[in-house]
């Protein structure tokens, strides 16, 4: 691979790390949100309540000295005319008004001595009117109020805000007592307004700060937290990837040090108890080794000794005590069968140390059945129904220990006829077993492929070892293929094998593995193929 493939591997696993760290299942980007949200609720909580005091508190003061100086320049001044007064008096008058520190338009509005209503109005013809003064407030300052203790004068001061084309304005209006023009007031608000939107603003840039300064805080929060999680997430991937040296580094005195001390206890804890089970199944693997070992040497002599005396029982001179013919009979018998269960386990034994070996040949799939049944006499009590010309590259010998099984399995639980069927799935072979007789219960068909495994509990011992389909499993396995067991809807049991056609690369990778060591003996082919009950199913 080139450096600038090597480069583009890199960015682009970056890119998915950063990717799977911002996807909303995340718990980084759940505490940046829940951190913004909660910043976002303060701050818009404070700038609104800020703004909304600061307005009420702008207005309300604008409003009390606009309203006092009105009041006091209606007093000094209208309250200086007449009774009756003329439309100049009035429009002089409200001129000088108008003049007051707070730079508001007056409107005067009175009758003169011919009971005229006259107007005096302190911007000109084209100034403040009688129509821009709403209707409402018109209304209540031409209402007289009766005098009682609380109420001591007939007319009051009110006031109003209204908006016209956008701009707000304070308008208020009152009347003398005791007779004189009635004095109404417009102040333009628009610099208290723009005095506000600046205010706004700056809530809304001073939130929009708070909110990007607590997604900053809530990144760094986040990461200070989420840090010796990932570590711990390392870790126990780790951890379960079989790597129990792994231990994390404990600094401070939180929660998250605690969790990492207890990671720490629970892995070494782990590590030693998977140390002390790998060194008593080293020791039960070297046990059984050494025993299997051991017991071929007198075996190999008992087993000479019981051929003479089986030709001794089958000789017609009838030299043999009819009274011992029995005990004869029976120690040919359990000897075979012992001789059967050694080198089962012999076999076991190099699977389990990872010794055993594939020895590939070119093999006809119709011819190397029909071979297996053959040399076992089940000629009469199989059918086979394969093509001829299905070859595969495979270990002759292990395929015969698995048919060999498979089929004097079925033979001795199920019942003949056994039909052993042979097809093409894609790149693999698919070999089926299937017989005629009861099925297997369903409560044995997941434990069928496990070790002394017997059905029935009440026969635990018979001819088979319990070991013969765990073989036959493993030896599929070591082809890269599998064997299932099921139970047929057309009745009986079905023992399906599935292999690669072509097993090279599993013999390739093996002999790289640098674990040479014998590939088994033919002794276990003689033992499956003649006993037929190597794999104990005793449904």
């Amino acid at each position: 691979m080139t450096d600038r493939q090597e480069g583009f591997r890199g960015w682009a696993s970056d890119r998915k790390g950063a990717v799977s760290r911002l996807r909303f299942t995340s718990l980084r980007l759940r505490l940046v949100v829940v951190f913004g949200l909660v910043a976002l609720t303060a701050a818009v909580s404070a700038s609104g309540i800020a703004y909304w005091l600061n307005r009420e508190a702008v207005l309300t003061r604008t409003q009390d000295a606009v309203l006092r100086d009105f009041q006091q320049e209606m007093q000094n001044r209208a309250g200086a005319l007449p009774v009756h007064p003329t439309q100049d008096e009035l429009q002089r008058t409200a001129g000088q008004m108008a003049n007051s520190s707070q730079r508001f338009s007056v409107l005067l509005v009175g009758e003169d001595a011919g009971g005229k209503v006259v107007y005096g109005n302190s911007g000109g013809l084209s100034g403040f009117a009688l129509d821009d003064v709403p209707t409402s407030l018109r209304k209540a300052v031409d209402k007289q109020q009766k005098v009682s203790e609380s109420n001591k004068s007939t007319y009051h001061l009110y006031w109003q805000r209204v908006v016209d084309h956008g701009t707000p304005y304070l308008v208020a209006g009152t009347r003398l007592i005791g007779g004189g023009p009635t004095g109404y007031m417009m102040k333009s608000l628009e610099p208290e307004a723009k005095d506000l939107n600046s205010l706004a603003w700056s809530l809304g840039i001073a939130t929009g700060l708070a909110l990007i300064g607590s997604a900053l805080l809530a990144q760094a929060a986040a990461t200070t937290v989420l840090k010796p999680v990932h570590r711990l997430g390392v870790a126990a991937r780790r951890l379960g990837e079989g790597k129990l040296d792994t231990r994390l580094r404990v600094s401070g005195t939180d929660e998250l040090a605690d969790l990492s001390r207890t990671f720490n206890d629970a892995a070494e804890a782990l590590e030693k108890r998977v140390d002390d089970m790998a060194a008593r199944d080293d020791a039960s693997r070297r046990f059984v080794a050494d025993m299997s070992h051991e017991l071929r040497t007198p075996l190999t002599a008992i087993t000479a000794v019981t051929e003479i005396l089986e030709e001794e029982l089958e000789a017609e001179s009838g030299s043999m005590d009819p009274m011992i013919e029995p005990a004869v009979r029976l120690v040919v018998s359990e000897t075979r069968r012992l001789n059967d269960l050694v080198e089962n386990l012999m076999e076991v034994t190099r699977f389990d140390a990872g010794t055993a070996r594939l020895v590939l040949d070119d093999v006809d799939l119709a011819d190397q059945i029909t071979a297996c049944i053959d040399a076992r006499a089940w000629l009469d009590a199989v059918d086979l129904d394969a093509e001829r010309g299905i070859h595969a590259r495979l270990d002759p010998r292990r395929l015969d220990v698995i048919l060999a099984n498979l089929i004097g399995n079925a033979l001795k639980h199920g019942g003949s006829p056994v039909r052993v069927s042979v097809r093409i799935d894609g790149e693999e072979l698919v070999i089926a077993v299937r017989d005629h007789g009861p099925g297997i219960p369903e409560d044995v068909l997941p434990h069928v492929f496990d070790r002394f495994y017997k059905a029935s509990a009440s026969r635990p011992r018979s001819e088979g070892s319990g070991l013969g389909l765990s073989i036959a499993t493993e030896n599929a396995r070591i082809h890269g293929g599998s064997i299932t067991a099921a139970n047929s809807p057309e009745g009986g049991a079905v023992f399906t094998l599935r292999l690669p056609r072509d097993a090279s690369a599993l013999a390739e990778e093996g002999k790289d593995g640098g674990n040479t060591g014998p590939t088994g003996t033919t002794g276990a082919i003689g033992a499956a193929g003649e006993s037929g009950a190597a794999g104990e199913k005793d449904a």
